[in-house]
């Protein structure tokens, strides 16, 4: 099984500011999403453009199923394939000739290009759009465009940099399902800050902050970083008194929220009871846990129907 090793990565922009500070971990490649969280400016791009040789780091070195991104960028380029977050499909191209074109600049004849962007499309659930311009496509649809334009490459690696961006929660969820099924024979490497979807998708998850990796692991894993695998959210804006060994969390919409261990949470939610307080609880979401590892919010964007990427 392959391997993503990243060891101390630094980038440093013109004016000294750092977007990435030797940024160091180590994970499997052979199949699976590792999703990559955190704020917008956290360095997540930043991190996405030098593993997949757009960019060159200031120190430090990566390697993917054992080649040097640095040092070998074209043997590399051959096994990955990126959707970068500015990415667009052509309008006036089908997503048939938008990909086809992308493969025969690949290295594809154009018969295999063409057979392997009609299979890629059906793949996606775009069968009746083959031939349809991509300007005509809702946002969602454009999207599973330049999803099946990287799975159609042959590539086993693939870089998506905040593919739902921007999307309605229904094509947000149609692309979610496409990426379940094909991260069951690809390495996916997902940037988001949109936390349900790292939760939903992802095998392994890193928390990215103020260009530091501030923890990597399974939910699981993380939840127990967080110490207090339980959340009570309180229903209402009463102030609440902390209970031992929790602490409270005020939220931006003044509600307060209570992490807790799973012992002491029987005792608070019964107390809650009797108070006549309305609460809900469950084991920490990652929104939590994140909001634990780096003490501050992480953005809330709204979506645009039928936005562009």
């Amino acid at each position: 099984m392959g391997e993503l090793i990243v060891k101390k990565v630094s980038k440093r922009y013109s004016g000294g500011k750092f977007a990435l500070k030797n940024v160091s971990f180590k994970v499997p490649s052979g199949g699976g999403i590792f999703a990559l969280i955190g704020r917008n400016g956290a360095g997540k791009t930043t991190l996405v453009r030098i593993l997949a040789t757009q960019l060159k780091a200031t120190s430090g070195s990566a390697k993917i199923n054992g080649i040097d991104v640095s040092k070998n960028p074209e043997l590399l380029r051959e096994s990955i394939a990126s959707v970068p977050q500015e990415a667009r499909a052509v309008g006036w191209l089908t997503p048939k000739q938008f990909i086809t074109s992308y493969l025969l600049w690949r290295g594809f004849d154009y018969g295999d290009a063409n057979k392997k962007a009609i299979a890629a499309l059906n793949n996606v659930g775009l069968s009746k759009y083959v031939n349809v311009q991509n300007q005509k496509l809702s946002g969602g649809l454009k999207r599973k465009v330049l999803v099946a334009m990287v799975m159609a490459s042959d590539a086993k690696v693939l870089f998506l940099d905040e593919p739902t961006t921007g999307l309605d929660p229904i094509s947000r969820t149609e692309l979610w399902e496409t990426l379940r099924r094909l991260k069951k024979d690809h390495f996916i490497f997902l940037t988001t800050h949109y936390l349900e979807e790292a939760e939903r998708l992802a095998d392994l998850i890193g928390v990215l902050d103020d260009g530091k990796l501030r923890a990597i692991g399974t939910l699981d894993e993380l939840r127990k970083k967080a110490k207090y695998p339980y959340s009570i959210k309180i229903l209402s804006k009463d102030h609440v008194e902390k209970p031992k060994n929790s602490i409270i969390v005020k939220g931006i919409d003044e509600h307060y929220q209570i992490l807790t261990t799973e012992n002491n949470a029987h005792a608070i939610s019964n107390s809650l009871i009797k108070k006549g307080v309305k609460f809900s609880m469950s084991p920490l979401s990652l929104d939590d846990i994140f909001y634990y590892i780096v003490r501050k919010p992480i953005e809330v964007e709204n979506y645009e129907e039928d936005g562009e990427w």
